[in-house]
């Protein structure tokens, strides 16, 4: 990967040594000489940078500050602290805002080269576990939908029913049955004892109207987070369509 680095280095000779080693990389490198150059480079555009290497003595603004104001622009942005100074409280420190990695002067270019290189394969690593491990989760819950329309998605296992991917409450199961049967087969009709067959049985001796009684509520429930799916069909039953909505 072609890195772009941001080097906040006050010390003329550093940034020059370091320049030619990072070339050498097939890199590109932008110098910030003082803390609040450094802030104000990172700031007209973060995405420009994959990774900053920042000294910690640095004039106007010194290399704790920038690293916290540069985390407040970019949570996620490598970050190399460079510094002569070799305690380890302000390692503590300096990791403790926010940097990914401390190399202490004098140091070797070819040695943060290395740094930078195993900086960066392990962000990659994490990035395309991340991925992978999102990808892994989508695939997960849309196998557990078995009916997916344009705007509904409906889980038998969890009796969960999702309108634009927004739950919809409360519904019991008998409802929760009849928009499965009907969103199975979007824009067929359904008349009354079809779904009285499919959803209470063949041995139910109640009203027809029943069916009614339970579409009104849960149109009332879908309508809640999104909008009425079901549409009448005067003189024959029910059918489901979204695609108008």
């Amino acid at each position: 990967m072609k890195l772009n680095i941001l080097m906040v280095e006050d010390d003329q000779s550093v940034a020059e040594m370091m320049e030619m080693f990072i070339k050498k990389e097939g890199w590109t490198m932008e110098v910030a000489t003082d803390g609040e150059q450094a802030v104000e480079k990172f700031s007209a555009n973060p995405d420009q940078y994959n990774l900053v290497t920042l000294d910690l003595n640095l004039p106007k603004k010194d290399g704790i500050q920038v690293a916290r104001e540069i985390r407040e622009k970019s949570p996620t942005i490598p970050i190399i602290m460079l510094t002569a100074r070799n305690s380890e409280a302000e390692q503590i420190l300096g990791l403790g805002v926010g940097a990914d990695d401390y190399v202490s002067k004098p140091f070797s270019p070819l040695a943060l080269i290395a740094r930078i290189k195993a900086l960066q394969r392990r962000i990659d690593i994490e990035e395309s576990q991340s991925r992978a491990k999102a990808k892994a989760e989508a695939d997960k819950v849309k196998e557990k939908f078995d009916v997916e329309t344009e705007h509904i998605k409906i889980s038998k296992d969890r009796r969960e029913i999702l309108f634009d991917n927004k739950k919809v409450p409360d519904i019991t199961p008998k409802e929760f049955d009849l928009l499965a049967i009907m969103a199975e087969k979007p824009k067929q009709v359904f008349s009354r004892s079809q779904l009285i067959d499919y959803v209470w049985g063949y041995n139910f001796f109640g009203e027809e109207r029943t069916v009614d009684a339970h579409i009104k509520k849960l149109r009332h429930k879908l309508e809640k987070v999104g909008a009425n799916v079901i549409q009448t069909v005067w003189g024959i039953g029910y059918k489901f369509d979204d695609s108008q909505v």
